[in-house]
């Protein structure tokens, strides 16, 4: 069994038991202080999310089909929290809890990967494929100026798909600001949010 066929039967499992104490969290909603919809939330996120996102950097580049299973798990999620009904567009729904779909997420993961790789706060074999087109010693000012990565050359779509060429890939497509040197790490990863709902929200991802 692959990795993302694995995280989506655990995930629906997860799923099924989320189902069967939705009836307790509603009703200690109604004696506590949390609302419902936030003990939901919180329940979904450490049933599920937990497990959809696990090593999730490595389902960059897989096949539509798996991708597409994996998206169906959050949302089945996000029907379940919010009440739709699966026939329910439901984009809307994920914009309003405020989820990145799977393949943004994936996304996500990677490029943060890679700033803590530039920022030095990576493990070594991480940090060793993430370098800077200035200190590969390569004759691009430009690219120097804009914190662009070198890319792993490879030969084949599974070679596509390893750290070296996927992280400093992602990383040359964003824009400007959020490459700035100076940038932390949690606003880093704010910004990258933003940014990536802006992409999906235009349907350039």
């Amino acid at each position: 069994m692959t990795l993302a066929s694995s995280s989506t039967a655990s995930c629906r499992c997860r799923l099924t038991s989320l189902r069967s104490v939705e009836a307790a969290t509603t009703s200690c909603a109604s004696c506590g202080r949390l609302s419902g919809r936030c003990l939901k939330m919180r329940v979904r996120q450490a049933f599920v999310s937990c497990r959809l996102d696990y090593c999730n950097s490595l389902f960059f580049g897989i096949s539509e089909r798996l991708m597409n299973r994996l998206q169906s798990v959050q949302n089945a999620a996000a029907c379940l929290v919010t009440g739709t009904r699966r026939s329910d567009h439901i984009s809307p729904v994920l914009r309003q809890l405020h989820w990145l779909p799977v393949r943004q997420r994936v996304d996500f993961k990677v490029v943060t990967l890679v700033h803590q790789s530039l920022s030095v706060i990576s493990p070594p074999y991480l940090a060793d494929v993430c370098r800077l087109v200035a200190d590969a010693h390569e004759r691009r000012l430009r690219s120097t100026v804009s914190r662009t990565c070198a890319v792993t050359q490879t030969y084949s779509t599974f070679g596509d798909r390893a750290f070296g060429a996927a992280g400093p890939g992602l990383w040359n497509s964003l824009p400007w600001h959020l490459k700035d040197a100076d940038i932390s790490y949690c606003e880093f990863r704010r910004s990258l949010k933003t940014f990536l709902f802006g992409q999906w929200g235009h349907g350039a991802v």
